[in-house]
C-alpha cells in the first residue's frame, strides 16, 4: 500500500471517530433538557451581503452548513475522484471495473428495496436514493480500527467503491433533486465553468485563481435551483493535477483541506443534522415504511448489491477478488458499505425539504439504524473472517 493511502486511512479513521462523537452528541442533546437550545442553535440566522443590498443571503445555520459547508466537502470529494481516476486506484480499466460494478449494484438494489417497501406512498418515494449512499469516513474508520484483520486490498476496494458511490450520488442529486430552474443563473454558472476551463487550458497551475471563480459558481448554482454543493465538485475537476515542477496542485489542495473537512465540516454537518427527538416514540415507529425501507436498503440492499454484482463479475472471469482476502472478509466489507450516514442524511434533507417534519424524523431513524447495524455486523463478519483465515 502506498504512503498516500496510509495517510488517507489514518485521517479517515480519526475523522470517523470525531464524526461519530458529533452524531452521538446531537442525539443526546436533542433528547435532554437542552433540546430547545439545540434547535435554536441550528436556526441561528446568518447573513451575507454583497454590494450593499444588491444581493442578500439570509439563512439559518443549518442551511449554511448544508449548502455552503457541504460544498467544501463536495469540493474535496471532487479532488479525490479526480486523483483516483487520473493516477490512483481507478486509473486503469482493470482497476476500476470491480469497484465500479459493485458500486452500481450497491446503488440500484437499495433503491429498489426502498421503493418496494414504500410503493404505496408517492411522497415517501421521493427518498428512493437515501439508502444508495456510502459514508467513506465511517466505513474507513471501522476497517482501520480493525487493523490487520482487514487486508490492504479490501481497504482500497472499499475506498474505491465509496468514491464511485459519491460520484453516483452527485449525479443523482443533479438529476433528481433540483427545484425550479433559473435560466439566468444557469447561464452564469455556465460562464463560470468556461472561465475555469480557460484557466486550466491556459496552464494556470496555482489553485488561487480557481477558488474565487468557484465561489461565484457556487452562488450562481445556489440561485439556479440546482443544489449548490455541486459547484464544489465542478470546481475541483478543473484544478490541475500537475505543474511545471512536477508537483500536484490538486493533491496539495486535497491534503490541505482534508483535516478541515474531516474534523470540522463533517462533524458540524453531523451535529446539525443527526439530532432527533425520541420522546414519545414507540418501537412500531421504527417499522414504519420509510425508516424500514432506508434501514433495510442500507443493511441488506448494500450488502446484496455490492457483493452480488462483484461476485458475478469475479465468477464470470471479468475481474479478480481483492488479493489476500477470503469471500467472508470480502462480504464483511460489502456490509460496511451500508453505512450511509453523511450522504444519506444529506439526500434525505433534499428529498423531503419543506415537507412535514415527520419525514425528517423517520429519515434520521432509518439512516442511523441502518448505518449502525451495517457497521456492527460488518465489523463482526470481518473479525470472524480474519480468525478463519488465521486458522486455515
Amino acid at each position: 500500500m502506498t504512503e498516500g493511502f496510509r495517510k488517507f486511512f489514518a485521517s479517515e479513521s480519526s475523522g470517523g471517530i470525531v464524526l461519530a462523537i458529533a452524531a452521538m452528541l446531537a442525539l443526546v442533546i436533542s433528547n435532554s433538557g437542552w433540546a430547545d437550545a439545540y434547535v435554536a442553535f441550528t436556526q441561528i440566522q446568518g447573513e451575507l451581503r454583497i454590494g450593499g443590498d444588491a444581493l442578500v443571503l439570509a439563512k439559518p445555520l443549518l442551511v449554511w452548513v448544508n449548502d455552503l459547508w457541504m460544498a467544501v466537502f463536495f469540493f474535496l470529494v471532487g479532488l479525490e475522484i479526480k486523483r483516483e481516476f487520473v493516477a490512483g486506484e481507478l486509473a486503469t480499466r482493470a482497476q476500476v471495473v470491480l469497484p465500479a460494478v459493485a458500486a452500481l449494484g450497491g446503488m440500484v438494489v437499495p433503491a429498489l428495496i426502498y421503493a418496494a417497501i414504500n410503493h404505496g406512498d408517492p411522497a415517501a418515494l421521493r427518498g428512493w436514493a437515501i439508502p444508495a449512499a456510502t459514508d467513506i469516513a465511517f466505513a474507513i474508520g471501522i476497517v482501520t480500527l480493525l487493523g490487520s484483520r482487514v487486508p490492504p486490498s479490501l481497504k482500497i476496494f472499499l475506498t474505491a467503491v465509496a468514491i464511485i458511490d459519491d460520484l453516483g450520488a452527485i449525479v443523482v442529486i443533479a438529476l433528481f433533486y433540483t427545484s425550479q430552474l433559473s435560466l439566468v443563473m444557469l447561464g452564469g454558472a455556465a460562464a463560470c465553468l468556461v472561465v475555469l476551463a480557460l484557466l486550466n487550458r491556459s496552464g494556470v497551475t496555482r489553485a488561487d485563481p480557481y477558488v474565487p471563480v468557484g465561489l461565484v459558481l457556487w452562488l450562481c448554482v445556489l440561485k439556479s435551483g440546482v443544489h449548490a454543493t455541486l459547484a464544489g465538485v465542478a470546481t475541483a475537476l478543473f484544478i490541475p493535477t500537475r505543474d511545471a515542477k512536477g508537483g500536484s496542485p490538486a493533491e496539495a489542495l486535497e491534503h490541505g483541506l482534508h483535516p478541515w473537512v474531516a474534523f470540522l465540516v463533517l462533524p458540524m454537518f453531523a451535529f446539525a443534522n443527526a439530532g432527533v427527538s425520541l420522546q414519545g416514540m414507540r418501537p412500531s415507529d421504527l417499522l414504519a415504511a420509510l425508516p424500514l425501507g432506508i434501514a433495510l436498503g442500507l443493511l441488506g440492499g448494500k450488502a446484496i448489491g455490492v457483493f452480488g454484482s462483484a461476485w458475478l463479475l469475479v465468477k464470470a472471469g471479468l475481474a479478480a477478488r481483492p488479493k489476500g482476502s477470503s469471500w467472508m472478509q470480502f462480504f464483511g466489507v460489502c456490509v460496511l458499505c451500508g453505512i450511509g450516514f453523511t450522504m444519506s442524511l444529506f439526500i434525505g434533507g433534499l428529498a423531503f425539504e419543506g415537507m412535514d417534519a415527520t419525514y425528517e424524523t423517520r429519515v434520521k431513524l432509518g439512516v442511523l439504524g441502518g448505518s449502525l447495524l451495517s457497521g456492527v455486523i460488518g465489523a463482526l463478519i470481518l473479525s470472524r473472517g480474519a480468525r478463519s483465515a488465521e486458522s486455515a
